[in-house]
């Protein structure tokens, strides 16, 4: 196969790949708009501590560097 053909078909996937993307972004984007979709509340960074499994808890503040 040519190279130049081989260019345009994977551009040509790209292309059909960020329009299924965008379509799917507006549908979601209207959904959120029309209040379909529930929302969690997420936990204050104050009382994040409590609801992180133990055995991230117990990770270094840092990994290796200074």
């Amino acid at each position: 196969m040519d190279r130049n053909v081989v260019i345009v078909i994977v551009l040509v996937v790209l292309v059909l790949l960020t329009a299924v993307q965008a379509i799917q972004l507006s549908a979601v984007k209207s959904q959120v708009q029309s209040g379909k979709v529930n929302v969690a509340n997420t936990p204050s960074s104050s009382g994040a501590g409590n609801s992180v499994p133990s055995s991230v808890q117990d990770l270094p503040n840092m990994v290796g560097g200074c």
